[in-house]
């Protein structure tokens, strides 16, 4: 028998629908349900390793973990990765496909719409629930033609439709019945019912609105979730970067973005291409360490130290980092004892070349990285993505040597292959090369199936790069190198699995308390009710939205 399915959209981008959708995955799992996550096609830079190889949304990957599933690429069978303002690497059941720019991208459809109703039908046959996140909004009428992620699967499906809202920015009324408004009718009696979401203040001054809004749309309100501060789940739209960085301006006021007070400061470069930028979350989880974003060199100050992210398009980056002159800022202070750190593009950012004889990242080009690493990057067409775990190598330089045989998890998704360069040239070194000048290391991490060992450091181990996304999620290994930049880590050091793992109880625990689960599991057709629980009216925490 065929999964029940019950599908999340929303009247705008960014209105918590993937949230509520991690929510519900967690609120039905933990009855016990066997719950599967979906998004036909997800537009985002932050992406997450499969076990078998594939690439998916890092959302979907994080709705998995709430249904306390390993993620699959058919959870998210169409990921498209931005490269340009116009343009995406299109990634279909986990591999590449093509590189197209967005006009031509709908003449795929009839190949996409057979992928993804594929997809769905797989997961519909191995679960008892799939919950089905949709796109931006269903209400884009000059999309319609082209829709194969919204009312076009809620249709399939045959699914109704919860239409998440967000309070926050004011006019959440309109926002509804504007959206309904422009369905056709055979979509609106899909939508079942409306969920307000992040409300603070008194849900009684709500209530006439809520009464209101159910007259003229005749659809349930099914309940309005509160704001949740600090839920400690990761971001997929790198949207939230320019939130964060004017929620800091708002706070700090003429100030903003000069590190400031006690503790360790971690500055990392906001590129315009930026992509897995959660790696830096589980750096949040230790008191006294703050993680800043920042665009402009002049927003460094003297930090403890710098991190280069992940790009999806590393050259165009490096260009970036070039004009704004971020290459001799972090070559200065990388001189002046600032440890600097690059992930996955940024490792091969502050490499001393870059290659790209296939044309990976537009025209064929070679050019020269920040020279603060001893190793040179080559691109290639084919993708190294997988799920990886290992250990620091012992013999490494500085604090490597005291943290040697630490473990270490998480995942590589990259085109470039990197290897050890001798200083005195620029052409690639072959595996066996010359040995590494004093106080360089290239081969910091031994992953398991992976040759040569990942990572390279200069400096003494101050400067130091990977490929490993995650690399900072096991508490051991990030609170060594906490401790290199002088921090004090104390009490119990969790992993950002089991951080996030708490959190989603969390969020499921406010998504309980706040909607009616007993309508809901009739609009779904589910017989089974939630157990009665705890249903706590505070879910904030302290940190800033």
């Amino acid at each position: 028998m065929a999964a029940k399915v019950v599908m999340v959209q929303g009247t705008a981008s960014s209105v918590g629908k993937s949230l509520v959708a991690a929510a519900l995955c967690r609120a039905y799992a933990r009855l016990g349900l066997r719950v599967a996550p979906f998004k036909a096609q997800n537009m985002s830079n932050n992406a997450a390793a499969t076990a078998d190889g594939g690439e998916i949304g890092r959302a979907q990957a994080l709705q998995a973990a709430a249904a306390r599933i390993p993620p699959g690429v058919d959870m998210n069978p169409v990921l498209l990765k931005p490269e340009a303002e116009a343009r995406s690497q299109v990634v279909v059941l986990g591999k590449p496909y093509k590189t197209l720019p967005a006009r031509d991208y709908y003449l795929e459809k009839p190949f996409l719409w057979k992928t993804v109703t594929a997809a769905l039908d797989r997961l519909r046959a191995s679960a008892d629930l799939v919950v089905v996140e949709g796109a931006g909004s269903p209400a884009e009428i000059n999309l319609r033609g082209g829709d194969i992620v919204n009312m076009a699967i809620a249709r399939y499906a045959n699914s109704p439709v919860l239409l998440v809202a967000d309070i926050d920015p004011g006019g959440v009324f309109a926002q509804v019945v504007g959206t309904l408004a422009l369905l056709e009718e055979e979509e609106r009696d899909l939508v079942k019912g409306v969920i307000v979401n992040k409300f603070r203040g008194d849900l009684s001054l709500l209530e006439p609105g809520l009464q209101t809004l159910r007259g003229l749309t005749g659809k349930p309100v099914l309940g309005v979730l509160p704001y949740l501060r600090g839920v400690g789940l990761a971001e997929e739209d790198g949207a939230v970067l320019e939130t964060r960085a004017a929620a800091r301006a708002r706070l700090a006021g003429p100030a903003a973005g000069a590190p400031g007070g006690a503790g360790i400061d971690i500055a990392v470069l906001r590129l315009p291409r930026v992509a897995n930028f959660d790696d830096l979350d589980a750096l949040s989880l230790e008191a006294g360490v703050s993680v800043r974003f920042v665009a402009e060199p002049g927003e460094l100050g003297l930090p403890d130290a710098v991190i280069v992210p992940g790009s999806k398009a590393t050259l165009a980056d490096l260009d970036w980092m070039r004009r704004r002159g971020f290459d001799d800022a972090l070559r200065w202070l990388s001189r002046l004892g600032v440890a600097v750190v690059g992930l996955c593009g940024g490792y091969q950012i502050l490499g001393r070349r870059i290659e790209d004889p296939e044309g990976v990242e537009g025209p064929p080009r070679s050019e020269p990285g920040l020279g603060l690493l001893p190793v040179e990057t080559v691109f290639r067409r084919e993708k190294s993505v997988r799920q990886a775990s290992g250990a620091v190598l012992p013999g490494g330089p500085g604090f490597f040597a005291a943290a040697a045989g630490l473990p270490v998890a998480g995942y590589e998704i990259h085109a470039g292959e990197t290897r050890f360069a001798a200083a005195a040239t620029h052409d690639a070194a072959p595996a066996d090369g010359p040995e590494p000048a004093p106080g360089e290391a290239f081969g910091l991490f031994g992953l398991a199936d992976a040759a040569p060992a990942d990572g390279a450091s200069s400096l003494g181990g101050r400067v130091w790069g990977s490929y490993l996304h995650g690399v900072f999620d096991l508490p051991d290994f990030r609170r060594a190198w906490l401790a290199s930049l002088g921090a004090d880590p104390s009490g119990a050091g969790l992993s950002l699995e089991a951080a996030r793992d708490a959190a989603l109880d969390r969020l499921a625990d406010a998504f309980e308390a706040s909607i009616d689960l007993d309508q809901l599991s009739a609009i779904i057709g589910i017989a089974q009710r939630l157990p009665p629980g705890p249903r706590r009216a505070d879910h904030t925490a302290s940190e800033e939205p």
